[in-house]
């Protein structure tokens, strides 16, 4: 018995009374951070959007254990929002089409859905026709021929069936449901919606692959309607990836259940309020670093230099010595004394007080 087996299937219910007091929290906590962002510079909005679509990007599709190259993505959304900014690289067909479905979902939030739309989203998700090694259906939806859609996971012959999709013949008109209850339903909270049609359209798993990506950009897509705004300043997948071993086991509870979705809402509910919150910290770092350059705008520091501290204003792994500094910045081990030498004098870098077998060092930071 699955979620769409119910009889009144898809008329969803859900406890308003005990979601209302985590709903007006989430959407207080909404509010303040698009009123922080709104409040600083275009330069910084544009930043903070940047880092966002691309850790939102990455997660979302290292969910589906498919792993991204960081600065492909960057460098995609940057070329395609027209913004300005240094080290731009090479991005492949792969990285683009997620980044293509993405920006229209968020940026042309307002746009009406329809499956033409979802087709393409799909096509971008797979350039080559291919998952790997199959070649998928693009431009419709899944036909069954090889047997029933399923989340299956173990070894071969001891696979665990998680849940079935509804049978292909039925998509059609599953799909025209979803996507004019997409557009024309108005009764319902957006961030609410957002969680519904998550939940709604990995239950109906409409495509061959790619379910998990287009779901979390359609919820995507009505938060972006909900803020009002196509700016991006928290990421949902980011935090669905940190949680991900409870996402599946209440996505699995959910849809082998009745139509009272309740469980399903306050998840999401709580998922997207720890969203805002680690957003809320990269927004800090986010003007610290720009803080930070404003303050050694005159210094005169190479381009090795420029590079690691910009990974030290991020989010740099272990402790800096010059074996690490000599190989990130791919030069000597003197040149990488040489290096920090200059931007200790300058105020810059100090050594490190914790102990180790060699000298570390770190930003200094200013009280």
């Amino acid at each position: 018995m699955y979620l769409y087996n119910n009889q009144d299937w898809p008329i969803f219910k859900w406890n308003s009374e005990k979601l209302l007091p985590l709903l007006s929290y989430v959407r207080n906590r909404q509010g303040r951070l698009i009123g922080k962002m709104g409040a600083l510079g275009f330069e910084l909005r544009n930043e903070a959007n940047l880092e966002i679509l691309t850790q939102e990007i990455i997660k979302s599709t290292e969910i589906e254990g498919e792993i991204l190259n960081r600065e492909q993505v960057r460098s995609s959304i940057a070329r395609r929002l027209g913004l300005e900014i240094s080290g731009l690289v090479y991005s492949e067909r792969n990285v683009d089409g997620i980044v293509d479905l993405m920006i229209d979902a968020t940026k042309n939030f307002d746009q009406e859905l329809n499956k033409e739309r979802l087709f393409s989203w799909h096509a971008a998700l797979f350039p080559t026709g291919h998952s790997g090694m199959h070649k998928i259906i693009l431009g419709n939806w899944r036909d069954d021929s090889a047997g029933p859609m399923q989340v299956v996971s173990g070894v071969l012959g001891k696979e665990k069936v998680h849940y079935q999709a509804p049978p292909a013949a039925q998509l059609e008109n599953e799909m025209r449901i979803f996507i004019d209850w997409f557009n024309l339903e108005q009764n319902t909270d957006l961030v609410l919606k957002s969680a519904i049609a998550h939940l709604w359209f990995v239950t109906l798993h409409p495509f061959e692959d790619g379910n998990g990506r287009i779901s979390r950009a359609l919820s995507d897509m009505l938060l972006a309607r909900s803020d009002e705004q196509s700016y991006r300043f928290y990421s949902m997948s980011t935090q669905i990836r940190k949680e991900r071993n409870s996402y599946y086991d209440i996505l699995e509870k959910t849809q082998k259940s009745g139509l009272d979705i309740t469980g399903w809402l306050e998840w999401y509910l709580n998922c997207l309020s720890h969203s805002i919150e680690n957003s809320e910290k990269l927004l800090e770092k986010i003007i610290y670093k720009h803080l930070f350059w404003l303050k050694h705008t005159r210094v005169n520091i190479n381009d090795r230099q420029r590079k690691i501290l910009n990974l030290l204003l991020d989010d740099f792994e272990g402790v800096l010595n010059t074996t690490k500094w000599a190989k990130i910045g791919k030069c000597s081990q003197d040149t990488a004394l040489r290096d920090i030498q200059d931007l200790i004098e300058k105020g810059i870098l100090v050594k490190s007080k914790q102990g180790g077998r060699s000298t570390n060092y770190e930003l200094k930071i200013d009280e």
